[in-house]
């Protein structure tokens, strides 16, 4: 259970998540530098590109912090971090859009996005108690416990693999209204997919993780039915 071979691999994926948040912090503080040509403020284009899809009643809010924007579903509203609500740079209308993208997302109900909203009750309790009752069904033979916490493990993993298609829906949403309002030329483009394709690097990483655990448990009950 501690020591498994599959430990070789989580570590070599864990070591890519670190490297994916160093990544995002450079490649956002890189272009934070560069003034994007439309001159908004991140929270100026969030406002117009929620204004041109009909989502006057979301506001923009400043949240402190860095890398901290949200939008909030429950709430229904955009949260942008310091450098992101005042800033003006490539950096900060990338990320500012990327979030009025998850509200749009919210707005035409993009399935993804409706079956992690529905399945976040759930994996909020198994996440929990998963590691539970796998360290309790390794610690006493147990293959029932084993098996139940993989189920409840599963939740947490099918959560994860959700989340990617909602965030690169929400940033390819994202980069098409940016260039159709005009907030970025044609040789901006590119600085934007990678800022938006760092961030999209740290939701790989942790799918992947969860995604070696998953075959990691399921391996160890196995080899528990063997024994």
């Amino acid at each position: 259970m501690f020591f498994h071979p599959m430990d070789f691999l989580i570590i070599i994926a864990f070591g890519l998540s670190l490297w994916a948040q160093f990544r995002v912090k450079g490649t956002f503080n890189r272009y934070a530098d560069v003034p994007a040509s439309s001159g908004l403020t991140g929270a100026e284009a969030a406002r117009r590109m929620l204004d041109a899809n009909g989502l006057t009643n979301v506001p923009v809010e400043h949240i402190p912090g860095t890398l901290t924007d949200h939008y909030d579903p429950i709430s229904r509203v955009v949260r942008l971090s310091d450098p992101v609500y005042m800033g003006s740079s490539i950096s900060a209308i990338s990320v500012a859009c990327h979030e009025v993208g998850h509200a749009v997302q919210h707005k035409v109900s993009y399935p993804m996005l409706v079956a992690r909203h529905r399945i976040f009750p759930i994996v909020n309790f198994t996440s929990g108690v998963a590691p539970l009752l796998l360290l309790a069904g390794w610690f006493f033979h147990a293959a029932n416990l084993l098996l139940l916490g993989i189920v409840f493990f599963s939740a947490a993993v099918a959560f994860q693999l959700i989340t990617l298609p909602v965030e690169f829906n929400a940033s390819s949403r994202a980069k098409t209204m940016m260039v159709k309002m005009g907030f970025i030329r044609n040789n901006e483009e590119g600085c934007v997919n990678k800022v938006l394709g760092a961030a999209a690097l740290t939701y790989v990483a942790a799918a992947l993780i969860s995604m070696l655990e998953l075959i990691k448990y399921i391996m160890i009950f196995n080899s528990s039915r063997d024994e």
